[in-house]
């Protein structure tokens, strides 16, 4: 099977499906969200929705009304294409920790998704996610993906891969590669081993090579999409791969683990 492991609702839903056929992808990993560049028809309709984004992963915490229509359309193309999507949903991270509880198990297990993300601390505060943790162990250890991409520093890994040690029966998975500190990721993901690494948004070929030669059990194909293409992410791991055990568990035999498929 393969799972592309980062991916956000699109408008509309059908069209988020054609890019999984085209790409021969059988599931995907599906986050909620507040912007929707897909719906861009213009530099400046772009521009007012990279600013949602920009205050989402700066980690500023929106309207209550925002989140909750963003998991209204979550539920919307879970509802739509159970087969295709595995929902995971992005808990607010101005909780106290017992809300932070509460919540996990009512909105996360309560609901049946299967993990929890795409969370975004502010740039700086990685330890603001741990309460998160906490309430991902005291479930079993769902799965918690945390945004790797700027304004992510280079501290804020460190933080993650520390809370990872803490909390081992939770798989912590850094999303984007770690951004521009690609090889710190790798290191820190490397060394630590309830984390895991998942590959979209790379504009180096080798460090996506670099990434599953170090750690090939714990690499994860994704495209990020809409702002990728799981046509052009999954060139990418086959580019660098050969056919075999490797390419398949980075296309998603370890995802598939990770959220009960496997």
């Amino acid at each position: 099977m393969i799972i592309d492991a980062h991916s956000h609702v699109h408008d509309p839903v059908e069209a988020h499906v054609g890019l999984l056929d085209e790409a021969g992808v059988d599931r995907a990993v599906l986050f909620a969200t507040r912007p929707h560049p897909e719906r861009a028809g213009d530099l400046i309709s772009l521009r007012r929705e990279m600013a949602v984004l920009d205050e989402a992963i700066g980690g500023r915490v929106g309207s209550v009304e925002g989140y909750r229509r963003a998991w209204r359309e979550l539920d919307a193309a879970l509802a739509a294409q159970p087969q295709r999507f595995i929902g995971f949903l992005s808990v607010p991270l101005d909780l106290e920790p017992e809300q932070t509880a509460a919540t996990v198990e009512r909105e996360v297990v309560g609901r049946g998704l299967r993990g929890i993300g795409e969370l975004t601390p502010p740039p700086g505060r990685a330890e603001v996610i741990e309460p998160v943790l906490q309430a991902a162990a005291d479930h079993g250890g769902l799965p918690v993906v945390v945004h790797g991409f700027a304004p992510t520093t280079a501290d804020d890994l460190t933080k993650l891969s520390a809370l990872a040690g803490r909390y081992p029966t939770v798989p912590l998975v850094v999303s984007q590669l770690g951004g521009l500190n690609w090889m710190q990721a790798v290191e820190l993901v490397r060394d630590t081993p309830s984390m895991y690494l998942e590959l979209s948004t790379a504009n180096i070929v080798f460090a996506v090579r670099l990434a599953i030669k170090e750690i090939p059990d714990r690499t994860l194909f994704g495209s990020d999409a809409p702002y990728g293409d799981p046509v052009l992410s999954r060139a990418m791991v086959e580019r660098v791969t050969s056919p075999g055990e490797v390419r398949d568990r980075v296309l998603g035999g370890t995802i598939a683990e990770l959220v009960g498929l496997g």
